[in-house]
């Protein structure tokens, strides 16, 4: 989607960064082995799935940083250090929960993992212990004032469970007030965390459904029954419930029939303004112990320096983490080695930096950003927006990298999210001289844009993207990459099969690997000053920090 903006920069036309500032080098060749080769190590069962505050964050960073030195990059962190300091809360269960209802008069214990995945309380308790607090259904779990919105009509869930629709209204056929299959910030799961909080509740328990989630079951319980983590809180009961989790869409369906309420029924009234709460027949106890503490994971940062304005930065950045060791699959394998999430995100930031090194200086100066604990919540780059190694009012723009390589040779591109921004613009035009071509996000209703590390960034004003490889194949079509792709998110995202495989197909890699690198190093090799679109919400953000650039 291409469009134009005014800028205060003289070199901006259109929206478009200038021609005269962007006479780039040949792009430089890209070695597939040795991107493979950091694949591989990074994914391998030596590195047990790269979990924050383990040994093998230990292990993942000093190899990421090694790379970075090797390179010849400069480190970027805090006292000539490759590492920025993280703090975070962890928190696990220990043991297993106790967990039970009672649905209409009759008692029904729970299996985590099985009907319900409960986490660890973020809120520093040591325990969790609760008997007969009341469920309530409150639709979407959406206060929207902006939007006339309101699905909890002034009802008291001071102990009570709030049980709440994934994704928002408008996913299903609403009133239109949330921008139809395009998921809003309302439909994330985290906002329906945060506003049980806002809302008195003792605990939140959210509905799964595959499609309106955009993952399988086992994506949840994988990701909501292992450790926890947060960023350090003043009041972290103000963000969280004591008790926060997911339930089986059966479940939901039992409990709500035994209120005399039909499921799709309930759903079809919370896709409207005039839902009101409904109580249900039934309680939920629950008894289980909590080890929280506080601990330190780390950013790894390395640089090179600009040019021309080495005080204004253009960042690359990508997660290291994956979700570690944790339950058995069918096969017995614990270990979520994370391969293509994103382990092929770090190798694509490695190989970058050392294209970046070698070529010519960027009038720019290149910042290449490996984050911690996204998979917890974008924790790491969330910190880093909060803490930046370089200031983000002279920060030009973000390249995000969450799984950046195509299954198979593509003819398209995309980025996560329907977001408009010059950035955006570069990208289209960098594609098309590639051959290649730009479609908007084929899953809106995922809420993509939200899910990535670009996000925090992008909140704060940074014009922001996270690069998707698009599935349109060369060979198939985008019918087959959507089989490709839906493969991988039922049979192996965020699951023990995440693994390295030799037989890939890397035919995308060097086409993916030099758009992602003439974008940056366009941005990088200009003075122009990259912007969101004159309505987005993202805009007037950005606007403020301008008297603090030169």
């Amino acid at each position: 989607m291409l469009f134009s903006l005014s800028f205060a920069r003289p070199l901006m036309l259109a929206g478009l960064l200038s021609t005269s500032a962007i006479a780039l080098a040949a792009p430089p060749s890209f070695d597939v082995a040795r991107v493979s080769a950091d694949i591989k190590t990074l994914a391998s069962d030596a590195f047990e799935g790269r979990g924050p505050a383990t040994r093998a964050e230990v292990k993942t960073i000093d190899y990421i940083s090694a790379q970075m030195k090797a390179a010849g990059l400069k480190p970027a962190g805090p006292k000539g250090s490759w590492f920025q300091d993280v703090p975070l809360r962890m928190s696990d269960i220990t043991g297993t929960p106790a967990l039970s209802m009672n649905i209409g008069g009759s008692a029904e214990a729970l299996t985590q993992g099985s009907e319900i995945a409960v986490r660890a309380a973020e809120t520093g308790q040591s325990s969790v212990q609760f008997a007969d607090l009341p469920l309530v259904f409150v639709g979407y779990g959406v206060k929207a004032p902006e939007r006339g919105w309101d699905d909890f009509k002034g009802v008291d869930l001071e102990g009570k469970i709030m049980v709440v629709l994934v994704n928002d209204p408008d996913f299903e056929g609403g009133e239109g007030d949330f921008g139809g299959k395009l998921m809003t910030y309302y439909g994330r799961w985290t906002y329906k965390y945060e506003e049980a909080a806002r809302q008195g509740a003792a605990g939140v328990l959210v509905v799964h459904e595959s499609e309106p989630a955009s993952y399988d079951w086992a994506t949840v319980k994988n990701s909501n029954t292992n450790t926890m983590f947060d960023i350090v809180r003043a009041d972290p009961k103000a963000a969280h419930t004591q008790m926060e989790g997911w339930m089986q869409k059966d479940l939901a369906a039992k409990l709500l029939a035994a209120s005399g309420v039909d499921f799709e029924a309930a759903k079809a009234a919370a896709r409207k303004k005039d839902f009101k709460p409904i109580p249900l027949k039934a309680t939920m106890s629950a008894d289980y112990a909590v080890k929280s503490e506080i601990i330190t994971s780390h950013n790894v940062a390395g640089l090179v320096q600009g040019g021309t304005y080495p005080d204004e930065t253009v960042i690359y950045s990508a997660h290291w983490d994956h979700l570690g060791i944790g339950a058995p699959d069918a096969k017995g394998d614990t270990i979520y080695n994370g391969a293509k999430d994103n382990a092929s995100g770090t190798a694509a930031l490695l190989e970058l930096a050392r294209a970046y090194a070698k070529g010519p200086k960027p009038e720019r100066t290149v910042l290449f950003l490996a984050v911690t604990a996204e998979e917890k919540g974008l924790l790491g780059s969330e910190y880093y927006a909060d803490n930046p190694l370089r200031p983000l009012a002279t920060t030009a723009g973000v390249v995000n990298m969450d799984g950046p390589f195509g299954m198979e040779k593509t003819t398209n591109f995309s980025i996560s999210g329907a977001a408009k921004l010059d950035l955006l613009t570069t990208l289209t035009q960098e594609g098309e001289k590639l051959g290649r071509h730009y479609t908007p996000d084929a899953r809106p209703e995922a809420g993509s844009f939200y899910r990535s590390d670009h996000f925090p960034m992008a909140k704060r004003g940074v014009p922001a993207i996270s690069f998707n490889p698009g599935r349109e194949l060369v060979n198939g079509g985008a019918e087959r990459g959507k089989l490709l792709q839906d493969a991988y998110t039922k049979d192996r995202y965020h699951q023990p099969a995440d693994e390295y495989d030799a037989n890939w197909d890397t035919s995308s890699w060097v086409g993916d690997l030099t758009l992602l690198y003439n974008v940056g190093r366009r941005v990088a090799d200009s003075h122009d000053w990259p912007n969101w679109s004159a309505d987005s919400e993202f805009r007037a953000t950005r606007d403020a920090t301008a008297a603090q650039r030169k």
